[in-house]
Parts: C-alpha cells; structure tokens; sequence
C-alpha cells in the first residue's frame, strides 16, 4: 500500500462495487471476484468449517449442498425494525449491522488489494429513499450505513444519492447540453433524478442547481422475485390453498418469509418446525404443505428463490420458461409464461411509474422538455419494466447505461471531488 486516496463504493442490494479516479481523469471500477468488477451482496457462512464466503463463491458453496447459512439482500434490512434483531450463526450471535459490516469490510479489502492503496475516504451510494413514507427510519437506514463503514476502516464516509452518481457518469459522454432523467432500477430501490448535464457543467464541484429533482421508491428487483414467487410458486407449496375451514384459506405467513429473500432465514429457526407441523395440520391439501416443509427442513429457501429470479431473468428474452426444483419425495415444476410475470409485477411497476412521475413534477418540467432518459441497475433489463417507464418519456433518447457499474463509476467521480484524488 503505496499512499491514501477516495473510493466509491456501490453497496446493492443484489450486487456491489468499488471504484476510483486515475490520474487520467476516468473512474475505474475494482475487480472484487477473480476479473469482475461486480460483487454479488451474498454471504455464506459454512458450518463444516470456519470459512466465511463472499459473492458467487457463496452462492456456488451453497448450491453444492454445503451445510450453511447464506445470507442476500442484506441492505434492505437497512432502517429497518430488523437491524435490531439477532440471528444466531454457528452458536454465535450475530447482529444485521455486524453481518453487514463482514461484507463491507470484505469490499473494502478487495478493492485495497486490486487498487495497491489503502481507502480511508469513502462515498457510498444510497438510494434516495432508504424506507418510503417514513423520514426518521430514512435518517437512520443512512446512520446506521455510516456507522457500518466507520466500523469498517473508513475514517471519513460521505453518501450521494444513486441516480446522481449514474447522472456523473453519463455526463462523462455527452456532447451538448441536455435535460436527462436518470432512472437506476436496482435489487431494492428504484431512483430517480432530473440532471441538467452537458460538458462544460461536468467541470463544476458544486452541481447542486443543476439537480432539479431526486425522488425514490422502495420498489426493485427484488420485489418482482417475491411478487411472482408468490403468484406462481408458492401456491404449488400452499399458498392461498383452503383450510380444513372452508371459510378461509391457510395462514400466509410462511410463504411471504419464503419469498422474500431477506427474510428466509428466519424460518430456520428451531420453533418454526412446530408451527409448520400446526400449518399441515389445518390444511385441507397437506400434501403441498409437504412441498412447503421439504424446502425450509432441506434448508433450500435461497436455493428455490435463485430458481424464480433465474425465471424472471429468462422471461426477459423468452416467452415461456420451465421451473424445476428438485424436491425430497418429488420435483417441483412450473411453467411460467412472460403474461405470468407481467400480471404479477404490474401493481409494482405502477408504484415505480407514479415515483418517476413525481419526480418529473418535483423539478417542475413536462415529459417533452426531458431529452434523453438514462437507464442503469439491474432491473432495467425487465422489458416490461424498461418500455413502461420509458413509455412515459416518449421524445427522449433512451440511453442504456452500465446495468451494474454507472453507479459505481460516479461515485468515483464524485469521490475524487469531494476529498482529491489522492
């Protein structure tokens, strides 16, 4: 490690990265796993060993049949009445910011090996809206961010909102000036800002007046995971299946924790074998609820919830794709249609459409005076998703970004302006 310098740092929900600024002026993004820039936000803690797992290589342990816990989509828990919980992994007890805090500290240690300097200085990507309607729990989602980073080695943490970074990078090639919305649709939020960009602002350190709106919902890509997990597989487990009543259908609470990919681990809990057999017991099918049991006693709730974000990623580009999860006694098989993932994921879409709108209205400016809409995160490959929201923004240029590294490459930027570049 040679001297200090600033780094940008794109902590996601689904995937991460780390950046910096050369000496030429252009960001570049660390590779944290083999030659990739991108980290996947996943951790797996085996418990035939020690080891602790990052990244792919957690999700490739995990899928062997390593005996563990895998943990993903841990920023969500930001702000949340979670953080406060406990988890207990290999007889210890383990907090969500200290879990957090392994994954940054683990980012922070890569990016150091990959870059030959030390990182003191940070910014940090954050979504506009850590948590939707609710300011304190916001403030404390960014606190709590910043407290983590601290833990983590960093002597000064700065943040910048997610789609300002992605406005810095794609500033970096325009020629003319240009009223551009930049709408970054990540694992757990999606963001929105109106920038006024062009080649003589991107000189500008203070670029405050040329921010004319930023809003956020708390609505990403994996929301669309739980949504049509809930629409098309958790019924064959059950959901929504009629009691030994007639006049109501089982309880729902197992199959929304089953959905959601940062509450799975909860139902791994030693009481949740009671209240599952409790579960059986009042069904009138109890042979789903078997599939339902089979998934939580093999510990393959991440496994079957990779199965539907592989679904969703595949009706991208195809009509009709076949969902196969191997279970004890039989396999689960589904055919889910792109209709399928629409009619699941429209209700939300419609959320992420009214944010954009609002922050269309929040900077006082009508869809035809926007010339070009800028597209960065990983949910901007949801055609569905890509054609409603540029839809609404029919004159503008549609430019796709980066889907994982624009982020990352303003924060670099950005990183640079606010401390030096070292």
């Amino acid at each position: 490690m040679t001297s200090l310098r600033p780094c940008g740092i794109d902590f996601g929900t689904s995937n991460s990265t780390a950046s910096l600024l050369q000496g030429d002026g252009t960001a570049r993004l660390l590779p944290l796993e083999g030659d990739s820039v991108v980290l996947p936000s996943t951790i797996f803690f085996s418990f035939e060993d020690t080891h602790v797992r990052f990244g792919r290589d957690a999700v490739a342990t995990y899928v062997e049949g390593i005996e563990g816990r895998l943990m993903r989509a841990l920023k969500s828990v930001l702000g949340s009445s979670t953080m406060s919980e406990k988890t207990t992994i290999r007889a210890q007890r383990w907090t969500f910011g200290e879990i957090i805090g392994l994954f940054l500290s683990q980012v922070k240690h890569r990016a150091e090996q990959a870059a030959g300097h030390a990182f003191e200085e940070v910014v940090l990507g954050r979504p506009v809206r850590f948590v939707d309607e609710n300011d304190e729990a916001d403030k404390r989602a960014e606190a709590e961010l910043e407290a983590i980073a601290r833990k983590a080695g960093f002597s000064s943490v700065a943040f910048q909102f997610e789609p300002i970074a992605a406005a810095l990078d794609y500033e970096r090639a325009v020629t003319r000036e240009e009223l551009a919305v930049i709408v970054d649709l990540g694992g757990g939020t999606s963001d929105f800002a109106v920038v006024r960009v062009s080649p003589e602002r991107r000189t500008k350190t203070d670029r405050r007046e040329d921010i004319l709106a930023s809003t956020g919902i708390h609505i990403g890509g994996t929301d669309f995971d739980r949504l049509l997990s809930l629409s098309r597989v958790m019924p064959e487990l059950g959901y929504r299946s009629p009691s030994r009543d007639p006049r109501r259908d089982l309880p729902n609470w197992a199959y929304f924790e089953l959905a959601t990919w940062h509450r799975i681990n909860f139902l791994y809990a030693p009481q949740i074998d009671t209240r599952l057999k409790d579960l059986r017991q009042d069904a009138a099918r109890p042979e789903l609820v078997d599939r339902l049991m089979s998934v939580v006693s093999e510990r393959q709730g991440h496994a079957l919830a990779g199965a539907v974000e592989a679904a969703k990623i595949a009706l991208s580009h195809e009509e009709l794709y076949r969902l196969a999860f191997p279970l004890r006694g039989g396999a689960l098989d589904v055919d889910v249609s792109r209709d399928d993932l629409i009619e699941a994921i429209s209700q939300a879409v419609a959320g992420v459409e009214g944010a954009l709108s609002g922050c269309l209205e929040q900077a006082g400016v009508a869809a035809e005076d926007i010339s070009s809409v800028f597209l960065t995160g990983g949910s901007a490959s949801v055609p569905f998703v890509r054609e409603r929201l540029t839809g609404l923004l029919p004159g503008a240029r549609v430019v796709q970004g980066d889907v994982f590294g624009s982020v990352g490459a303003g924060l670099a930027l950005d990183a640079a302006r606010k401390y030096g570049s070292g």
